[in-house]
């Protein structure tokens, strides 16, 4: 398909494209949690004025947090990322499937797509099985072709170009050490033999990992294919050596994965509905105002344009609703794409741009692995130093509620919990917005008479009933000393990615400390400003319940 633009007639954005580098490097394998600002100047090239300007342009946007000395990814950053995940349509997909066949053979399932111009695999959904020896890669993580099941299949369909950059590649780095998540190949394990291994895949229509990424690990995959009959992704059961060869495996996997292929390519087939999600607009000129040279405008909008990508369904989008999306003139947009395209991000369809899986590098291995505790920690730290209080954040367990994260505030009298502690739901504010956070057919069965903690605990369910009701009304819940003599505690709810609550986030002080209505005015803005910024966060990861 010719290009809709000559990309040699617009200069590149340069400032997206030092912010993109960047990115990378915050989101490499092997990068700390924290980057220091010096060490990004050393693995980019980069000035240092430089490092620190596309560092504060990230951190206005949300996709990075820096306190001038290090920066750290933010989940904000996966609505990169999420955009192609969404435009492809294939974790959505073929998700549910997955978690079947996941269950029924008590095995990780994995689901990739090829990146050719790399000549690699990258994940896009997995469901794994937790064991002391269990295989797990991570949405985004990018293998050579020649050492995973779905780069022969992928392989099998190559044209003497694709076969050029393989042997490019392989050439430039022959023992894979690119692949940060692959262990280096002593000499070139994977591939001595690969074409052929390609060959024998695309004429059996399924291929086989031997241990070829790492010692133990062995896989299976099929490939899916779209109405075109073109291979778009595929599907591997993943196990290791002490459960299966790679021959038992297929015995018990390759039969049933054939059976399904049909249901699985029937579902990718499914027309999509419109994106919910709100466009993409571009907000950098009040933000160059209020940070001045300090913010990197065409960056915001060359990353807006490419968030903006992810209402693609398919056949990509004109560069008119691109800039419809975003708010941006047409010729904006319009070079943010040609650097997009020419670093591999995008790619013209006719007249139309779309996502290419090379999005994923943008930290999206790193960030999908984040837990809740991970997540929320941040927006706690910002909660104490504003109210000068310990915050905690907990979730369901049962009957009770188990805390999941807490930073303390240094304090001569203060309330000593860890992490791990439990506490009945029925007696805390936490454990009342989470109840309340329940149809009334799913909240857990109580006594006729609850225990008294204290003198002030509600023992009645009817009137706890009441209580959380009121809870869920007033979106927060407050207890006085019903826990705990002396104790008082405030909590809202956290919602998920699909709105339901998942957590909540609290904040105790002592109850000689003005009254109850005091508490609630003093420390519900702020409270409620946490719980929205965790909840962001967990959208913007696709998190929909605890983990």
């Amino acid at each position: 398909m010719p290009n809709a633009e000559p990309t040699g007639s617009v200069d590149a954005v340069g400032p997206l494209e030092r912010g993109l580098t960047v990115l990378r490097a915050l989101s490499a394998p092997g990068a700390d949690d924290r980057t220091r600002h010096s060490d990004l100047v050393r693995q980019t090239g980069l000035a240092r004025s430089t490092v620190d300007r596309v560092v504060s342009t990230l951190d206005r946007l949300g996709l990075a947090r820096s306190d001038g000395r290090e920066v750290a990814l933010a989940p904000r950053l996966m609505e990169l990322p999420g955009a192609y995940l969404t435009a492809c349509g294939i974790p959505a997909a073929l998700g549910p499937a997955a978690e079947r066949l996941a269950d029924e053979f008590d095995e990780s399932v994995s689901v990739a797509v090829p990146d050719d111009g790399v000549a690699g695999v990258r994940f896009v959904l997995q469901t794994t099985r937790r064991r002391a020896m269990s295989p797990v890669f991570r949405t985004g993580d990018l293998l050579p072709a020649e050492r995973c099941a779905p780069g022969a299949l992928f392989a099998a369909r190559w044209d003497a170009e694709g076969w050029r950059v393989w042997r490019a590649r392989r050439a430039a780095d022959p023992s894979g050490p690119g692949f940060a998540v692959a262990p280096p190949a002593a000499g070139a394990p994977g591939g001595d033999g690969f074409e052929e291994r390609a060959a024998r895949a695309g004429a059996d229509g399924w291929a086989g990992d031997d241990q070829l990424i790492e010692p133990g690990l062995v896989a299976v995959a099929v490939p899916v294919r779209d109405v075109a009959g073109r291979t778009v992704c595929a599907v591997s059961v993943v196990s290791h050596t002490s459960r299966h060869t790679l021959e038992s495996l297929r015995e018990r996997v390759l039969p049933r994965l054939r059976s399904v292929r049909g249901e699985l390519e029937a579902a990718l087939a499914v027309p999509r509905p419109a994106p919910e999600a709100a466009p993409v607009r571009d907000t950098s000129l009040e933000a160059k105002r209020e940070l001045g040279p300090g913010f990197l405008q065409s960056l915001a909008r060359g990353l807006a344009v490419l968030g903006s990508l992810g209402a693609d369904r398919g056949d990509g989008m004109a560069l008119t609703a691109v800039a419809e999306a975003t708010g941006l003139a047409r010729a904006t947009a319009r070079r943010s794409l040609l650097t997009l395209e020419r670093l591999g991000y995008v790619a013209p369809h006719g007249r139309r741009w779309r996502l290419l899986p090379r999005v994923l590098e943008l930290g999206c291995a790193r960030l999908s692995g984040l837990g809740l505790a991970e997540i929320a920690r941040p927006h706690l730290v910002a909660l104490v130093r504003r109210v000068r209080e310990s915050a905690s954040l907990a979730v369901l367990d049962g009957s009770d509620i188990r805390y999941v994260a807490r930073v303390p505030t240094v304090r001569i009298m203060s309330v000593d919990i860890t992490v791990g502690t439990r506490f009945p739901a029925y007696a805390t504010s936490m454990g009342r917005v989470l109840l309340a956070g329940l149809a009334p057919g799913e909240r857990p069965a109580l006594p006729e008479v609850l225990p008294a903690l204290t003198r002030r605990t509600v023992t009645s369910p009817f009137a706890l009933d009441r209580i959380v009701e009121r809870a869920a009304a007033d979106g927060f819940a407050l207890v006085d000393e019903e826990l705990e003599e002396g104790l008082r505690s405030l909590a809202v709810p956290v919602r998920g990615a699909d709105g339901r609550v998942v957590a909540a986030v609290n904040v105790a002080r002592h109850a000689g400390d003005g009254t109850p209505d005091e508490t609630r005015q003093a420390l519900l803005p702020a409270l409620r400003e946490a719980a929205e910024g965790i909840g962001a966060d967990l959208r913007a990861l696709g998190v929909t319940r605890s983990r």
